[in-house]
């Protein structure tokens, strides 16, 4: 029997922690031959916060050939059929004394927080956004699991974002809880519906989105919630899984 064709009118764009990787963790071989047999059906896409680098780490060093879209930090580095499409630059947008008065900002706010751990690389550099973390990146996973459960008690990061909101009102920047352990700020229009834009040369009839973090200040929910997708809130990479089984497979 013939094979059916690949219905490229169709994207499904995926989130990736918690969404297709428990928290950064590596993708499992399940999930992975999932998202091929997948790619047979429709065409794939993938959309983080995090760099390129660490979604490589996450959904393997052949990201780029193994679906369709890689859209790192956004969108704001971006991978089409395996090549560089474009790629954005936070410094060059805010300018230095922005970025000056935003990190001083964070640094003094971060000292004045009794966590029950911290470590290293507070605020880290993107193409696209900064990622600012309490607990500090270079923590252990045991480390990002007890801030999580932490945060969970005493919205450590809620309350930080409401400090940032108020300090930097009118200053075109976004403030968006992400992952377990940091916020991503941003200029005003680049969360993940950055990448639709890109998507809309393509031509497209149905883009379908897959995230975890789809409430308000979720990292997700602009996307989830724009009208150019159709959203599906997910609870774990075996739900998303679940949800696609039903969509493309039934």
């Amino acid at each position: 029997m013939a094979q059916s064709a690949v219905d490229t009118t169709t994207l499904c764009l995926f989130d990736v922690d918690g969404t297709l990787t428990a928290a950064r963790q590596s993708i499992t071989p399940d999930m992975d031959e999932f998202l091929q047999r997948l790619k047979k059906k429709v065409r794939v896409g993938v959309v983080g916060g995090s760099d390129f680098d660490k979604i490589r780490e996450q959904l393997g060093s052949d990201v780029v050939e193994k679906v369709d879209y890689v859209f790192a930090e956004n969108g704001l580095v971006a991978y089409k059929e395996g090549r560089l499409l474009s790629v954005q630059s936070i410094r060059a947008h805010l300018g230095e004394e922005l970025l000056q008065d935003f990190i001083n900002f964070c640094l003094n706010y971060m000292s004045k927080i009794k966590l029950p751990k911290k470590r290293g690389t507070f605020i880290e550099f993107r193409n696209g956004m900064l990622n600012v973390c309490p607990v500090g990146r270079s923590c252990s996973q045991e480390e990002r699991m007890e801030f999580f459960e932490f945060d969970q008690k005493e919205h450590i990061r809620e309350k930080f974002v409401a400090a940032l909101q108020k300090e930097f009102r009118g200053r075109g920047l976004v403030f968006s809880i992400g992952g377990q352990i940091s916020i991503d700020i941003f200029p005003e229009g680049w969360d993940k519906r950055y990448c639709l834009g890109l998507l809309e040369q393509d031509g497209y009839e149905t883009i379908h989105f897959f995230g975890d973090k789809t409430k308000p200040g979720g990292n997700d929910y602009e996307i989830y919630t724009d009208p150019r997708t159709v959203g599906h809130e997910v609870t774990s990479p075996a739900d998303t899984k679940r949800m696609c089984e039903e969509l493309f497979f039934k």
